[in-house]
């Protein structure tokens, strides 16, 4: 399900116009859909937990629907989130331009739906902080729940996605260390990052993600791909050339040369990442840039809602 269209991707004007159009596209959406019971009552109230005091019910709200919630008071820390992208120039595939196709890459898709997350964790009254990384981490702030600090978020977002780099490589697991030790314990993390790092510093890619577990946080990864062309490697049977964002390689090839042992190979380190993930008790979600926000926002509302 697309909640805004490609071309509204492709003019990222208005972060907070957007990320507004997307959370209460999805709102609307959940009350059409089997996730009709999940929490959407934002801002003044929470669902009441039995055994708590109940001089906080709202006994009208009770009248009305049936249901039981407390009243929220400004002071309440509910969660912190800590959002964490991958800014590395992989993430700017495929290369957006005036006259390209493309209207959405991974750090447009990465960098809107961070917003939308936002605007979800902001009606919530849950603190909500970014950082951003490629070989090491280049901005990190700390998690709050203000009208303030989410336009200074939005801009930091706006900017991403306005600056593309080219050769700029990847630093996964230190960052990810570094993101670690820095966050206050027992937060949520959420990371956005296509995890295209060199393979020969995968053990050390999933070492970071358990260090992430051992210090108490709870971690969703989108593993951000343009599935159609990185994972199923879908292109016409022609002669290209491939670049290499991070390193400037290239190399010429028709795609049907290599395609079948691409796939392999992509499918089996996908698994990998996958099963590593269930093992450390990290919520791993493939999040196709093709396929729109709802699978961010589903999998964010399932979190927030087993978190309590």
């Amino acid at each position: 399900m697309q909640l805004i269209d490609n071309e509204q991707v492709r003019n990222l004007g208005n972060f907070d116009l957007l990320a507004r159009q997307v959370v209460e596209g999805f709102i609307i959406g959940l009350h059409k859909s089997p996730f009709h019971g999940f929490s959407v009552e934002f801002a003044e109230h929470r669902i009441y937990n039995p055994g708590e005091p109940t001089k906080n019910i709202d006994w009208k709200v009770f009248a009305r629907t049936d249901k039981m919630y407390s009243k929220r008071y400004e002071e309440e820390t509910n969660l912190r989130c800590q959002i964490v992208i991958d800014t590395s120039s992989s993430m700017f595939f495929p290369e957006v331009t005036k006259t390209s196709e493309d209207f959405v890459n991974k750090i447009r898709f990465s960098a809107l739906a961070a917003a939308s997350l936002m605007n979800l964790l902001m009606k919530q009254r849950d603190a909500f902080g970014l950082s951003f990384f490629d070989e090491a981490v280049t901005l990190h702030t700390r998690p709050k729940s203000s009208t303030t600090h989410y336009r200074l978020m939005l801009t930091h977002l706006q900017n991403l996605a306005d600056n593309p780099t080219r050769d700029v490589k990847t630093g996964t697991a230190n960052s990810l260390h570094q993101i670690a030790d820095s966050i206050h314990r027992r937060s949520l993390v959420v990371i956005f990052s296509d995890m295209f790092d060199d393979t020969e510093k995968e053990e050390e890619l999933f070492s970071a993600l358990q260090h992430l577990k051992h210090a108490k946080h709870e971690v969703v990864l989108f593993h951000t791909v343009d599935k159609k062309k990185e994972i199923d490697f879908e292109f016409e049977n022609r002669p290209y050339e491939f670049i290499d964002m991070e390193s400037g390689d290239r190399v010429k090839l028709q795609p049907n040369q290599v395609k079948e042992y691409y796939i392999e190979q992509v499918v089996a380190y996908k698994e990998r990442l996958r099963l590593k993930c269930l093992q450390y008790n990290i919520d791993y979600v493939e999040a196709d840039i093709n396929d729109g926000f709802r699978t961010v926002l589903q999998a964010y509302l399932v979190k927030r809602n087993r978190m309590g």
